[in-house]
């Protein structure tokens, strides 16, 4: 009987650049591989296209509706029954949170589940936050309790707080440090001529620190430093950090950035600037400066979780504290104005970027996960 494979996930652009690349894997391995996120034309079509099958979610991610969030379990809860897949695989929050409980409740034989961040809810403070993380604490417990798990963790500190909580058994653990980049496609390429430019290559919201780059963009402005600052990333209405359009046009009106939008073309976005700057709160790990070091570009951004395991600090770019746009401005000036520095870091970025972040090795490393919970139902090992 072929295994069946099922993902979940909250989106579907996510999943085409993430986890694509796994999914074929598998199918190629002899898998029968489904994936429920979603509805998003483009993102659909190319999922389609490489023979997934795919099923339709309700799931918003920063909806809190509780009449939302009961639907959403409820299908959920209904399409593991109709697919009865042999492995759930459960990426970001709530697909980890609803998809493991429902796959532990209806006995799906194995899981997998990737915790790639801890998101806004563990960034803010409050009583009510406070009280809002021990109820997300106690799901996680018994959603990563499953019999037959692995866990993957992308960075040390995600980890060693959930080994602290106890809500993960320490013999379940993966560590897969991101998603995987192809070298190829994100091959280094020579800075561009003019006046030097600094890429935001990141969704607009104040976790991302969109806020500190305008800040540390019209800090080096009002010294005369000859730069473009660019965002290059969607609004997200659904993040409760979202700093939305309106904020976004009157920064392009000041004249202290350039907005481009979602872009769908990232090797052209790097090859178009000098200096990638992402100055976030927390990551997973962000598969973004991995693209970036992967193309040769020298990177500013935060000593923070997932972030610090792309970056060394004055190897292969620049760390700063977070929520400081005044340190990010200095790091970023004295990038734009050392050329030479920026090579040699962008050189660095590269090596690093081929030894340690390789596509090839994250899928590998994901289908290890898949074979350890299939067992001998495992395609490949008939």
């Amino acid at each position: 009987m072929t295994l069946r494979l099922l993902f979940l996930l909250n989106d579907a652009p996510f999943f085409v650049t993430h986890r694509l690349a796994v999914a074929k894997a598998a199918r190629a391995a002899g898998c029968d591989v489904h994936v429920a996120l979603p509805f998003d034309a483009a993102a659909w079509e190319i999922i389609g296209a490489a023979g997934v099958t795919l099923h339709e979610i309700p799931l918003r991610r920063g909806a809190r509706a509780v009449l939302g969030e009961l639907k959403l379990i409820a299908r959920i809860w209904a399409l593991v029954g109709e697919l009865r897949p042999g492995i759930v695989h459960a990426v970001t929050m709530k697909p980890v949170l609803y998809g493991g409980a429902i796959a532990r409740l209806r006995r799906v034989p194995g899981v997998v589940h990737a915790i790639t961040g801890l998101g806004y809810l563990f960034l803010i403070q409050g009583g009510i936050a406070s009280l809002q993380r021990a109820l997300v604490k106690r799901l996680y417990g018994f959603a990563l309790g499953h019999p037959n798990a692995r866990v993957i963790f992308q960075n040390p500190d995600d980890l060693n707080l959930f080994l602290r909580g106890r809500l993960v058994d320490p013999g379940t653990v993966v560590m897969i440090r991101g998603c995987g980049v192809d070298m190829a496609q994100f091959a280094p390429m020579p800075e561009p001529a003019g006046p030097p430019v600094v890429l935001f290559p990141a969704r607009v919201i104040g976790d991302k620190g969109a806020r500190e780059f305008v800040q540390a963009a019209r800090i080096l402005k009002s010294e005369g430093i000859a730069a473009t600052f660019r965002l290059a990333g969607r609004t997200d209405p659904d993040n409760p950090t979202d700093i939305g359009e309106a904020a976004i046009r009157g920064w392009e009106r000041e004249g202290v950035v350039e907005w481009r939008g979602f872009a769908t073309d990232m090797p052209a976005e790097f090859a178009r600037c000098h200096v990638v700057c992402m100055p976030s709160y927390r990551e997973g790990l962000p598969r973004v400066l991995i693209e970036a070091a992967a193309c040769g570009r020298a990177i500013v951004t935060t000593d923070v979780p997932g972030c610090r395991e792309v970056v060394k600090d004055g190897d292969n770019g620049l760390l700063v504290s977070a929520r400081d746009g005044v340190a990010l401005a200095a790091a970023l000036r004295r990038l734009l104005t050392d050329p030479a520095l920026r090579a040699a870091m962008a050189r660095r970025g590269r090596e690093r970027a081929v030894a340690e972040f390789s596509v090839g090795a994250f899928v590998a490393d994901s289908l290890a996960a898949y074979r350890a919970v299939a067992g001998r139902a495992w395609p490949e090992a008939a």
